[in-house]
């Protein structure tokens, strides 16, 4: 006898889960405004559930109820949307780089509201000293009069958020630098320590390709899986599998600078010849482009600005590090299958149509749909201001009422 096929229907919403209040948070973030019964929807939330969590989170000023309401009222009891509240609070940031230092101050959606870079000085010692003599004078000038959340501190390299120290950034120079330690007495905000890499695969997956990713996996309530790629003056990587960062030993997990590059023998401090991080990184290109005449000194401004005007040179070395990035993306791809793999990097942010350069060679690699899966960063030139704010925002949306928490004590 035949089975009979029966159709199986869904499950009733859950009454609460632990995360219900991010849940809802985060339903909003992706899709707000929305109302209270799609959010009951697609979070598996009971509808009484979802109205106290809105309550919790609009008391905490991380909700609100958009005055414009998104469509004509209609008969029955009029359906009030949700959306994130981006007026009361602000995360700041600070990134740290070779070059420069970039304060930020970035909203609930990870939108930059102001930002200012300055030279960094030469000693960890002094660039400490100059965050916490900066910041305080940032803070007044920009965040105006808004609620200040929390304070991120990013850079490249091997860092441990779980005890704030920058464990080794070689193109700093710096090894267990202890970045929260140093800047508590600076500031009486809360401080959260993390790789650049990594805050912006965060950023990613709440404000950016993270949407799409989640999209490709194909279920809901299922986060996708992403790669984000950094290449600067460091070069490193950080893996989001199922919505959840890969951290490793220490944290020290997205460590690609010395993957070999083919064909290059550019030397390496680490004693070795052709790693990625020696070969692509922005030093590595600046230094070409002033030994080749290009630009008169190395700065990353001048090469962009020379191939954005059409400098057949410029546009030439901008394509060979594309090329010379393409083995270490192609490896991303066959080993972990992502959903997306997002780079942030100088030439496909500022001169987004070489992106296909990169592509053609990814492609002539692997035969993962690269078109489909490689993108770049979804925060253009303003990456390393949201990267600075982005540990803050990720702590909040994770956690939302633990700010009624900090507020009580």
């Amino acid at each position: 006898m035949p089975l009979a096929l029966i159709a199986t229907p869904a499950p009733p919403p859950v009454p609460d889960r632990p995360d219900g209040a991010a849940a809802v948070l985060r339903a909003a973030l992706r899709g707000g405004p929305l109302a209270r019964t799609t959010i009951s929807r697609e979070t598996g939330l009971s509808p009484a559930a979802v109205s106290r969590h809105a309550a919790e989170l609009m008391a905490l000023g991380l909700l609100h109820e958009p005055r414009e309401q998104p469509s004509p009222p209609r008969p029955g009891r009029p359906r009030i949307p949700l959306d994130v509240d981006t007026g009361r609070h602000l995360a700041a940031g600070v990134h740290i780089a070779v070059p420069q230092l970039t304060f930020s101050l970035t909203d609930l959606r990870g939108r930059v509201v102001a930002q200012e870079r300055v030279p960094r000085v030469a000693t960890p010692a002094a660039v400490l000293q100059d965050i916490a003599a900066r910041l305080p004078g940032f803070l007044r000038r920009s965040a105006g009069g808004r609620s200040v959340l929390g304070l991120g501190v990013v850079t490249g390299g091997w860092v441990d958020p779980e005890t704030g120290t920058v464990v080794e950034n070689t193109a700093l120079g710096w090894r267990d630098v202890p970045l929260r330690q140093s800047l508590l007495s600076a500031t009486r905000l809360p401080i959260h320590v993390d790789s650049h890499a990594r805050a912006l695969a965060q950023a990613e997956l709440l404000f950016g390709a993270g949407q799409q990713a989640r999209r490709h996996a194909g279920r809901l309530g299922q986060e996708g899986d992403l790669v984000h790629l950094f290449v600067g003056n460091v070069v490193d990587a950080a893996i989001v599998a199922g919505g959840v960062l890969l951290r490793g030993r220490r944290n020290g997990a997205g460590g690609i600078a010395h993957l070999p590059v083919p064909g290059s023998s550019t030397a390496c401090p680490c004693g070795a010849s052709g790693c990625l991080q020696a070969t692509v990184s922005d030093r590595a290109v600046l230094e070409r482009a002033v030994a080749d005449g290009i630009v008169p000194r190395p700065e990353l401004g001048l090469l962009m600005a020379a191939a954005a005007a059409g400098h057949g040179r410029a546009l030439d070395l901008c394509r060979t590090r594309l090329r010379l990035i393409a083995p270490a993306v192609a490896l991303l791809l066959d080993m972990l299958s992502p959903d997306l793999l997002v780079l942030t990097e100088a030439v496909t942010l500022h001169l987004p149509e070489l992106l296909g350069v990169l592509h053609e060679e990814v492609a002539a690699r692997t035969r993962q749909p690269v078109e489909q899966i490689v993108r770049p960063s979804s925060f253009g030139p303003g990456a390393l201001a949201v990267a600075a704010g982005a540990p803050v925002l990720a702590a909040v949306h994770q956690d939302p009422l633990a700010l009624r928490t900090a507020r009580s004590a």
